[in-house]
């Protein structure tokens, strides 16, 4: 009996480590050249930090994108000391990985999460009809997000700015809460960055939050 239940708290513990231990991908690709795994990390000014990619992305978007990588956005990807100091130039290729080393990369990525950061903020309801009209007016004219990020004009035509990434069917690849509070409060996120900060109350972060959700192509 005891034999057993040792052989069951090894193989426990060694789940364990499958799944939380760095994939070698993330070492032999260079990832960290781009990007942070830990806020304590040097900062980048190639990638996103990853340190919170549990919070914001979902695992079968990563999976998708780590094999077949999509350009989300079209110029470089700028924060931190950088922000002021360099002009944005055209996005670098992202490396494409095998479909097991995009599974391992994607599993330990969504073990990176901030402490403390608040779930359930946006619920499943969609927008009515008017509350949509007001979201896409708050959108595109009293906060300009447009003029950075893509999104669709009435007929379905991608429009906007290139220096932030598309918001374009962005539901597929990132969580509600982790847009709400982007959008609340970004500096937590990062120190510096293009991403201004408007204070928004929650009730307009929320109504953004489902606005950018919407934004989607016929898939």
């Amino acid at each position: 009996m005891r034999i057993v239940v040792s052989i069951l708290l090894f193989w426990c513990w060694g789940s364990v480590l499958l799944v939380w231990a760095e994939p070698e991908e993330i070492g032999k690709k260079g990832c960290r050249e781009c990007h942070r795994f830990s806020s304590e990390e040097k900062e980048s000014n190639k990638g996103p930090d990853l340190f919170y990619a549990g919070d914001k992305f979902y695992n079968n978007w990563l999976n998708k994108f780590l094999q077949s990588p999509m350009v989300i956005r079209e110029m470089n990807f700028l924060s931190g000391s950088y922000f002021l100091s360099e002009k944005a130039n055209a996005s670098e290729p992202h490396v494409a990985l095998t479909k097991e080393g995009a599974k391992r990369v994607a599993n330990f990525l969504m073990t990176l999460r901030l402490p403390n950061l608040e779930a359930g903020k946006v619920n499943d309801e969609p927008l009515s009809k008017a509350e949509s009209v007001r979201a896409k007016m708050l959108f595109e004219r009293s906060f300009g997000c447009i003029s950075c990020h893509r999104a669709l004009n009435l007929v379905g035509k991608v429009r906007g700015g290139v220096s932030g990434p598309s918001l374009v069917n962005s539901g597929l690849r990132l969580k509600p809460d982790w847009i709400f509070h982007w959008l609340k409060t970004p500096q937590k996120f990062m120190y510096k960055g293009r991403m201004p900060v408007f204070n928004l109350n929650e009730e307009t972060a929320t109504r953004l939050t489902k606005y950018i959700l919407s934004i989607r192509t016929n898939l």
